[in-house]
């Protein structure tokens, strides 16, 4: 996914997953978000916490809000399945596909063709 500004300064992602899975195939792009999850994560925690995703804003293309906590408390809210404040990996995979439509449809498919680690 990426993130740009709109004209009211807020941040509008564009949907790349569907093109990333037709050019990957589901495990190619299971690994590459299992990637993703390992550089947002906090490698001693094995988790994305509040301070990962601070850590890690720029990477994300905001570099803004990186400052603003209760933001990436919300952010975490969001995938935030067992209520522990962080993501595990799995959390990560699912928001990541809540947050792509198309994608719900084939979600656990993809998630069982990953590779294992």
């Amino acid at each position: 996914m990426g993130g740009k500004r709109n004209a009211d300064a807020r941040v509008v992602f564009e949907d790349y997953f569907p093109a990333m899975v037709e050019k990957l195939g589901g495990a190619g792009f299971m690994n590459e978000l299992s990637k993703g999850f390992r550089l947002l994560m906090d490698s001693e925690k094995g988790l994305i916490t509040v301070e990962s995703l601070k850590k890690n804003a720029a990477v994300l293309g905001l570099p803004d809000y990186g400052e603003d906590d209760e933001l990436l408390r919300s952010m975490l809210k969001e995938g935030d399945l067992d209520g522990d404040g962080c993501l595990n990996e799995m959390e990560f995979c699912v928001l990541m596909f809540r947050l792509s439509p198309d994608l719900m449809n084939h979600a656990r498919t993809l998630f069982d063709q990953r590779e294992p680690e």
